[in-house]
């Protein structure tokens, strides 16, 4: 094991260390099992998972700053079992903020936060391959800053039908002067986000997404379906999920990885990138943060107070 040594301006993880302490900050982090393989057939390690996340932290955690973060954990890498954990666990580091969030049962549960690199190194060292943020804040957990759309295939349907799919969600927002952004989820279907005001609670919010989905869903029959019983949506559509904007559900984060075979990243995407289209697949673990360099981060909008839509006016 290397000493402890504070980490500079960028920091870069030993190539050959299985187990490192390091200061980020004034905070102190050990970062464990950094050889195990990830993604064995790709020569991806833990390691390289915890220095992908290194790289996009700037861009990263304004995105998820005081959210409350529910943990998927894959203690065996991309191909292994997972599973969920809420609460943050103990022991933790003292410096690990948490997000109170009381829950229908009357149990309170202790979320942890990202709120900055040490605390993204903290939860990533626990298995966390993807990341998933809560939509609203941690001051107010029923009022959401951001509606969404989860466009997702039914069986049958090719990823261009997402992508048609996407510009038909584009258009209906945008009748209705909501800007919107899109991402690739990193699996098989693209998110798109509408930054709001925190006017309306989450059920609130879920009834508009319903709305809009049930509307496209009638005008596009042949492309789009808001059906969210598994056995009764149409063969070869692609599912507008509004399901995904009620209370407690989350989603993969921006620039989250995915536990695919290929290490594909849920990145953002341009409008035009999307008309001209492309492959999930084309947005890695291995490309993504040049990507990022060069483009800067397309999502920064969805961080920002200004220019977010008063969708109670819209109501």
């Amino acid at each position: 094991m290397s000493p402890t040594a504070p980490a500079p301006h960028h920091l870069a993880l030993p190539a050959d260390e299985t187990e490192i302490e390091i200061t980020v900050g004034r905070k102190k982090l050990r970062l464990t099992n950094l050889q195990k393989p990830f993604w064995p057939e790709l020569n991806i390690t833990k390691s390289d998972l915890l220095q992908f996340y290194i790289d996009l932290a700037p861009e990263l955690i304004p995105h998820l700053k005081n959210r409350a973060m529910v943990m998927k954990r894959y203690p065996n890498g991309a191909a292994g079992e997972f599973f969920f954990m809420k609460r943050a666990p103990s022991p933790r580091p003292p410096w690990i903020r948490t997000c109170p969030i009381e829950h229908a049962s009357g149990s309170i549960i202790d979320f942890p936060i990202v709120q900055d690199l040490a605390s993204l190194l903290w939860v990533v060292n626990l298995g966390c391959i993807d990341l998933n943020p809560w939509y609203a804040r941690c001051d107010d957990v029923h009022r959401p800053d951001y509606l969404h759309f989860d466009l997702d295939p039914v069986p049958g349907a090719e990823f261009e039908q997402v992508l048609q799919t996407a510009l038909r969600v584009r258009e209906a927002l945008e009748r209705r002067h909501m800007p919107c952004y899109a991402k690739t989820t990193g699996s098989r279907g693209i998110h798109i986000y509408v930054p709001i005001k925190r006017t309306l609670v989450q059920k609130q919010v879920w009834g508009f997404a319903k709305s809009l989905a049930f509307d496209l869903a009638h005008e596009f029959p042949d492309l789009i379906t808001s059906e969210y019983r598994i056995a009764n949506r149409p063969h070869g559509r692609v599912l507008v999920d509004y399901n995904q904007n009620a209370w407690g559900r989350t989603l993969a984060s921006v620039y989250s990885v995915r536990p695919k075979p290929q290490a594909t990243v849920s990145t953002p995407v341009t409008w035009l990138e999307v008309e001209r289209g492309f492959a999930i697949e084309d947005f890695r673990m291995d490309n993504v943060p040049e990507r990022v360099r060069q483009m800067g981060d397309l999502w920064k909008p969805l961080t920002l107070a200004r220019g977010r839509v008063d969708l109670e006016a819209l109501l």
